[in-house]
């Protein structure tokens, strides 16, 4: 257990979160921290950002990446569409991948893996391509894997990803409509057998209807201590 020792977890509501190494680099995912249910604070609390994780083009999860970019100069990481669209609006630093692939960052490792969602960047009223939805596994100094599912469904895949990443810790989609729901959300867990699990992307708008009491209620009896529900702008540790 002393491989968790170091590693902090802050959720800003919907699928932002905050992850800070065990050396205290700090990576952004999915910074959407002007949402509804962010802390009033989410933007202005930050005093560092090494890494930014973009798991897709839709606006809620892009989000503020752009401002945050501008201010912290990080990399910035995201689908090869996605990094052309944020490098076209001045962000530097930009690494365009692909899914499987993987780069280093300061002792941390981050893979791209596939998510069965879209991909549209709206700007001005005009739909461009963001190529293909993606999660990120990433393998901190200490070994801790943290997986961010980004916006999926359920498909065949995470039992691979389950079996050859072995995720620590899963930050899991569970608001339904446009992502898992409770029930498949669970069904999920059982494919990628965490440690721990957090869930996201639920209750940002009245359309994400799903619970964390109604996901709880669907994991199998071994999960259900596993699972960490986080208020907006809480940290675990």
């Amino acid at each position: 257990m002393e491989r968790f020792d170091g590693i902090k977890v802050t959720w800003f509501g919907h699928s932002a979160f905050k992850l800070q190494s065990p050396n205290g680099k700090v990576i952004l995912i999915d910074p959407w921290l002007s949402h509804p249910k962010a802390p009033k604070d989410a933007l202005s609390s930050l005093d560092r950002v090494d890494l930014v994780l973009v798991t897709h083009g839709h606006g809620d999860h892009i989000g503020d990446t752009v401002s945050i970019a501008r201010k912290f100069n990080p990399i910035v990481a995201a689908i090869y569409e996605v990094g052309n669209y944020l490098s076209s609006k001045g962000v530097s630093n930009v690494i365009g991948m692909n899914i499987g692939g993987s780069f280093d960052f300061e002792y941390i490792r981050v893979t791209m893996v596939e998510a069965s969602h879209s991909s549209t960047i709206i700007d001005g009223g005009r739909s461009i391509p963001g190529g293909n939805p993606a999660g990120f596994i990433i393998k901190f100094e200490n070994g801790f894997v943290v997986y961010h599912m980004g916006d999926t469904g359920l498909f065949g895949g995470l039992k691979l990803i389950g079996e050859f990443y072995k995720p620590d810790l899963v930050l899991i989609p569970i608001g339904s409509l446009f992502t898992l729901g409770p029930e498949n959300a669970a069904y999920a867990v059982k494919l990628l057998d965490p440690e721990w699990i957090i869930p996201m992307h639920y209750e940002t708008f009245p359309a994400l209807t799903g619970k964390p009491e109604e996901f709880r209620n669907q994991l199998d009896d071994k999960y259900k201590d596993r699972l960490i529900v986080l208020n907006p702008g809480e940290t675990v540790s």
